[in-house]
């Protein structure tokens, strides 16, 4: 899980967004609004978005997924596993209670299923 997250307003541009995703290199940012989780904006949104015709001024909360599936810091792995693969995305946030506490991706459960023993470098 990740707990530097990467977190906006509704009210942004997605232009804006995307290029704070490129500059954190995160696949996904989470929309607060006063502090609670709202929404969540992932790469497939922002592709979503403008293959629908968007401008420069399409707001965060005209393409995010709104009310996102969550799970709690107490769950286990293998609930993640399901959530994402029955709801077929690739971020979960991690709430508790109202708090947003971090995100888990689907590159965090594979690195804990799977050793990566591909050989790096030249």
């Amino acid at each position: 899980m990740s707990s530097d997250l990467l977190s906006v307003e509704a009210s942004l541009s997605i232009v804006e967004v995307a290029q704070r995703m490129v500059e954190r290199n995160v696949g996904a940012v989470l929309v607060l609004e006063a502090g609670r989780l709202t929404g969540i904006m992932t790469e497939r949104d922002v592709l979503r978005a403008v293959a629908r015709g968007a401008r420069d001024d399409t707001r965060v909360a005209d393409c995010m997924t709104a009310h996102p599936e969550t799970i709690g810091p107490g769950d286990t792995t293998e609930h993640a596993v399901v959530l994402m693969l029955h709801g077929g995305f690739r971020h979960l946030p991690v709430v508790e209670g109202e708090e947003l506490v971090g995100v888990i991706s689907i590159r965090d459960l594979a690195s804990l299923v799977l050793q990566d023993t591909a050989p790096r470098g030249v």
